[in-house]
C-alpha cells in the first residue's frame, strides 16, 4: 500500500449524453438519451437531466420513453466520442508517463510517477490543486465536458472516490483514512459483488462494508470461492497493491447481434453464432491476433444476461476451432436444466468473443480438431440457406442524432427521420441553437458527415452487426 494519496482515478460525467449536449446548443439543460432508440434499444448512458425521471444505463428505451417521453432519444456518434476521449487522455499522459485507460471515458493515473513541479510534494493539498488543475485542462480541451476525480493511496479507493461527488466532483481520500469512508457503504461498493454475491452476503448478515470486515477469509472462501474470496477479505480492508499499467492491449475482439424479435429455434441460433464465429476470426486474422478464450453472450427475453465459455491450450485464430468451441458452449447452455427452457422461451442478443489474446498461433495443436468440423464451419461460411434469416430493425439510414452536411444549409444533425422525410436541425457546438427543416430521405443535397478520429485508446476491438440496438457505454 501507498503511504500518499498518488492515484487519480478520472471519470467522464455522462459521458455520451454530454458530448451530444455539448455538440447539439438546442439539447443543453435538456433530458437526453444515447442508446438504441428502437423498440429494442436499450440505454447506454443518460444526462443528468434524464435521471431525475429514472432513467438510468442498461434500461430498455421503451421503458425510458416512458419515464422521460420529452428526452432527445439518440443513437451513439462514437468517432465524437472517440475524439473527446482522445484529448482527454492527451491531458491526461501530459500529466504522467503512467495513465491506465479503462475505457474511453474513465482512465487511472499515477501521479507518483509524474515529473510536473507541481507534484515535488505529494502532500493531500498539493495532489487536491494538482486534480483541481487537470480537471480545468479537461473542460478546456474538451469544449467544457466535466470529470469527476477520485484521488487515493491505491487504485479501489480512488474509484470509490470519484464516485462520492458526482457530477464536476472532486474527491481526495487523505492516507490513514480509507477504511473509515468504506465502513458504512454498501458491501455493493466493492468490485465483482453483484447481486448474486450481495445475496448471498445478505443471507449470513452482511450488508455493509464493516460487517464485512468482521468475517474470516476462511469464511468468505467458503461462501464465494477462492479467488473472489479472497480479493473481499483485503478489500474490505482497503488492501489493494495493483500498479498503474501504461500499456494496454486489446482485451478482446467479440461480435454481437440484436434481433427485432425473440429467438427460439437453436438451429437458428447455432447457425448466427457460426457467422458470428467467422467474423471474430476475419478480425483476428486482420489484426494479426489469435485468442485463447473463446465466449458466447446470450442475452434473454427478460434482458438477463448469460454466458459460457471455454479455454484452449493455445491460441488460435481459425474459424472452424471457433465455431466449433461455439456450437459446444451453444449445447451446453441448450443441454442446462434452468438455461435450456430460458433460451427456447426467447432470446434477444448473441455474441461470440475472443480474449486471451497473442499475436501468434499453434496451427499443429488444432490440426485434428478441426477435420471432422462441418465444411461450413471450416471455411466460415453460412448454414443452409432453408434457415431464415433473423428478424431485424430495418435501418432508416438517418439515425437520430447523426451528422449530416446540406449543400445549402451546412452542417446539422438528425432530428428525426420516417415516411419517407429526413428532419435536421442546423446546428454545430459553436453555434447557437439552430432551425430545424425537412427533406426528402434521398435529396442530393443532403450526406452523412464524419470526421477522421482513430481506434479507441484502450485498444479494445469489438463489434456489432447491422441492426444492434444494444449499446453499452465503455466501462
Amino acid at each position: 500500500m501507498r503511504g500518499e494519496s498518488s492515484v487519480l482515478h478520472l471519470d467522464l460525467d455522462a459521458f455520451f449524453a454530454a458530448v451530444e449536449q455539448r455538440d447539439k446548443p438546442s439539447l443543453r439543460g435538456r433530458p437526453v438519451v444515447v442508446g438504441g432508440t428502437g423498440g429494442r434499444g436499450v440505454v447506454a448512458t443518460a444526462s443528468y437531466e434524464a435521471r431525475r425521471y429514472g432513467v438510468r444505463s442498461a434500461m430498455s428505451t421503451r421503458e425510458a420513453r416512458a419515464r422521460c417521453p420529452h428526452a432527445a432519444f439518440l443513437g451513439g456518434r462514437f468517432p465524437a466520442y472517440r475524439e473527446a476521449s482522445r484529448a482527454v487522455m492527451a491531458v491526461l499522459r501530459a500529466a504522467s508517463p503512467l495513465v491506465e485507460p479503462l475505457s474511453l471515458d474513465e482512465a487511472f493515473v499515477d501521479l507518483a510517477a509524474s515529473e510536473d513541479p507541481a507534484l515535488a510534494s505529494l502532500e493531500v493539498p498539493a495532489v487536491t490543486e494538482y486534480a483541481e488543475l487537470l480537471r480545468a485542462r479537461v473542460a478546456e480541451a474538451t469544449d467544457g465536458l466535466t470529470c469527476s476525480v477520485g484521488v487515493a493511496t491505491s487504485k479501489f479507493m480512488a474509484k470509490v472516490a470519484s464516485d462520492l461527488d458526482k457530477p464536476d466532483g472532486l474527491v481526495v481520500v487523505a492516507p490513514g483514512t480509507e477504511r473509515e469512508l468504506l465502513r458504512p457503504m454498501s458491501v455493493t461498493v466493492i468490485p465483482g459483488v453483484g447481486p448474486a454475491t450481495a445475496e448471498r452476503l445478505r443471507r449470513v448478515g452482511v450488508q455493509t462494508v464493516a460487517q464485512l470486515e468482521e468475517v474470516s477469509e476462511e469464511e468468505l472462501v467458503r461462501l464465494v470461492g477462492t479467488a473472489h474470496g479472497t480479493s473481499l477479505f483485503h478489500l474490505a480492508r482497503a488492501q489493494d497493491d495493483r500498479a498503474v499499467v501504461a500499456e494496454r492491449e486489446a482485451k478482446s475482439v467479440s461480435v454481437e447481434g440484436t434481433y427485432d424479435s425473440d429467438l427460439s429455434d437453436l438451429r437458428l441460433m447455432e447457425h448466427l453464432l457460426v457467422r458470428q464465429s467467422a467474423a471474430v476470426a476475419t478480425r483476428l486474422g486482420k489484426a494479426g491476433l489469435s485468442g485463447r478464450t473463446i465466449s458466447i453472450k446470450v442475452r434473454l427475453h427478460d434482458f438477463t444476461t448469460t454466458s459460457r465459455s471455454s479455454t484452449l491450450p493455445s491460441p488460435t485464430d481459425d474459424p472452424a476451432v471457433i465455431a466449433r468451441v461455439v456450437r459446444a458452449l451453444l449445447a451446453e447452455l441448450a443441454a442446462g436444466v434452468d438455461t435450456g427452457p430460458a433460451l427456447r422461451g426467447g432470446v434477444r442478443l448473441l455474441g461470440v468473443g475472443v480474449s486471451g489474446l497473442a499475436d501468434w498461433v499453434q496451427d499443429d495443436l488444432f490440426a485434428g480438431l478441426a477435420e471432422d468440423t462441418p465444411e461450413d464451419a471450416r471455411e466460415g461460411a453460412e448454414e443452409p440457406q432453408e434457415l431464415p434469416e433473423p428478424p431485424r430493425a430495418r435501418p432508416t439510414g438517418w439515425s437520430p442524432g447523426a451528422d449530416v452536411v446540406h449543400d445549402e444549409h451546412g452542417r446539422g444533425w438528425v432530428w428525426g427521420s420516417g415516411r419517407g422525410v429526413v428532419t435536421v436541425r442546423f446546428e454545430t457546438r459553436e453555434s447557437p441553437a439552430g432551425p430545424v427543416r425537412s427533406f426528402a430521405v434521398d435529396d442530393p443535397a443532403l450526406h452523412r458527415w464524419q470526421p477522421e478520429v482513430a481506434d479507441d485508446p484502450d485498444g479494445t476491438v469489438h463489434v456489432t452487426e447491422h441492426g444492434t440496438e444494444d449499446v453499452t457505454e465503455p466501462g
